[in-house]
């Protein structure tokens, strides 16, 4: 079986609860490695009022610290951080074949010190090199232009060159023959009225098109109805311009089996495609582990 490092994210989150109620069933399709202290895995498993699961096969990083549940703490943010980036070590010398990430906060990173806003953006600077984020599932998987940074720098980072670039990428990652590119404005800019970005996706999607030798990518699609049923039946892969403008649609649609896929990377690394859930952790609730699961078998999906 393959091996997958699991990083456990943030521990004042909902994630090892999921680890715990999950490995069951992990374990029979996989060879799962959590990256945690035995003193930290000890006091959640107290906390849970849960028995640490037969097999439960650790990696030792981190120090012990208080758990506090659903409670922002730099000290949870480090240990996340930590428990990613020992995740990424084991899969560059092929200790493990992937790795899956659970849930992280994003201002515990912050309080911890770490620039980075997220996984995606420490995969890239580590490996030099765009890590693109698509979100979903079988049924619609969304990528993103840009990702996290804010609203108002968007408009500004539609850049003909760099998204020829990604569109390109994106389809090489994908191996799809037909992708949906989204417009940036209402009405994808009515002819300009709204907005003149369009005219710049425009371009990008004739130049993509044109180097892969074939129609792959159609648009820019009118954002308000991109994900309607009926477009839904052209498109099962959309490349988007910001974050929300796609995850709305997702974790509207298909919330509880999405996963979060990284792209464009020389390791295999997929995510859960939700957050720390701060209230209902360690409160005995039986999270869903839907996407979880779904994420373990992307990552030993045969490529």
């Amino acid at each position: 079986m393959k091996k997958v490092a699991i990083s456990v994210g943030d521990i004042n989150g909902i994630g090892l609860e999921i680890l715990f109620f999950s490995h069951d069933i992990v374990k029979k399709i996989c060879s799962p490695y959590y990256i945690i202290n035995k003193k930290l895995l000890n006091r959640a498993s107290k906390l849970l009022n849960i028995k640490i699961p037969n097999g439960f096969e650790i990696v030792e990083v981190g120090d012990d610290f208080e758990i506090n549940p659903g409670i922002v703490s730099k000290d949870s943010g480090k240990f996340s951080h930590d428990s990613f980036l020992k995740a990424i070590e084991l899969a560059q010398i092929k200790e493990v074949d992937a790795i899956c990430t659970m849930p992280i906060n994003k201002e515990a990173w912050s309080r911890a010190g770490i620039k980075e806003a997220g996984h995606t953006a420490i995969l890239s600077k580590l490996f030099n090199q765009e890590a693109i984020m698509m979100i979903g599932c079988d049924k619609l998987f969304t990528s993103f232009f840009t990702h996290h940074i804010p609203l108002k720098d968007v408009a500004s980072s539609i850049d003909e060159d760099r998204l020829v670039e990604f569109l390109i990428t994106f389809q090489k990652s994908v191996q799809q023959d037909k992708i949906g590119v989204l417009g940036l404005n209402p009405h994808a800019g009515d002819g300009g009225v709204i907005g003149d970005e369009e005219k710049i996706i425009c371009s990008s999607i004739d130049k993509a098109n044109e180097f892969l030798s074939k129609k792959i990518f159609y648009g820019p699609l009118v954002p308000d109805t991109a994900f309607t049923s009926a477009m839904r039946e052209q498109f099962s892969y959309y490349v988007c311009m910001y974050h929300d403008q796609g995850l709305i649609a997702v974790k509207s649609l298909f919330f509880d089996e999405s996963i979060n896929v990284s792209l464009n990377l020389p390791i295999v690394r997929t995510s859960v495609d939700h957050g720390t859930a701060y209230d209902k952790a360690y409160k005995g609730k039986n999270p869903s582990n839907l996407s979880y699961i779904n994420a373990i078998k992307e990552a030993i999906k045969d490529k």
